[in-house]
């Protein structure tokens, strides 16, 4: 059973570099977590799984349904925009408990999800980086950047399921696993972590740091 270690909420503000004690140019993204208070503690005895569910970023009434109002009133918890739960949380935590970056640590190993950037209907060449088959001669003036045969026709006589053709690409949840977290500004509430992250500036973002099976 997996065991969620740390975790907290983030919104990516974008990319930058730092430099290492070497001189080395590393380059980093800038997240804004926390921080996050503890909403609900699910307990394996009255819900069947154990979890704690955490809130983030303040939220206006009229932006948040009356149940919803209710539940964060019955925690005693400012209405917040967005709620998350992680599984098996490790460390002991009670509603009205409030999760910071100073949990983390430089040189943490992190989990980061969130939605990637959206980037429309596409063809081939671009959502799955086909070279592009068609010729340029005997008469073939627009098949450069089309996929070529699907399919064949006497055998199979189908398309297979799951071949890869133009379609949606992005705006799907993204993982990345073992990323680095490069410094810690608890003053500012900021994570640097290194490389890349998923989504456009502004991404709700989900950190978390398991172990176990």
């Amino acid at each position: 059973m997996r065991t969620t270690k740390k975790a907290i909420l983030g919104i990516k503000l974008g990319m930058t570099r730092i430099f290492d004690t070497t001189g080395k140019a590393v380059p980093v993204t800038v997240v804004q977590c926390g921080p996050c208070p503890v909403v609900q503690v699910r307990t394996d005895d009255v819900d069947g799984y154990s979890a704690v569910q955490i809130g983030f970023v303040d939220a206006k009434e009229k932006h948040i349904s009356k149940p919803v109002q209710g539940h964060f009133k019955k925690a005693g918890v400012d209405l917040k925009r967005h709620l998350k739960e992680f599984r098996n949380y490790e460390k002991e935590l009670k509603v009205g408990d409030v999760i910071t970056v100073e949990d983390f640590v430089a040189g943490d190993l992190v989990r980061v999800s969130g939605t990637s950037k959206g980037h429309g209907f596409q063809g081939v060449v671009k959502r799955h980086h086909f070279r592009g088959v068609g010729m340029q001669t005997h008469g073939q003036s627009d098949r450069q950047r089309h996929p070529g045969s699907v399919g064949g026709s006497s055998d199979p006589s189908r398309v297979f399921k799951g071949l890869r053709m133009a379609g949606q690409m992005g705006n799907k949840r993204a993982t990345l696993r073992n990323l680095e977290v490069v410094e810690v500004i608890a003053d500012k509430n900021l994570l640097l972590i290194k490389g890349g992250l998923p989504g456009a500036e502004n991404t709700i973002l989900e950190i978390d740091i398991v172990g176990g099976n």
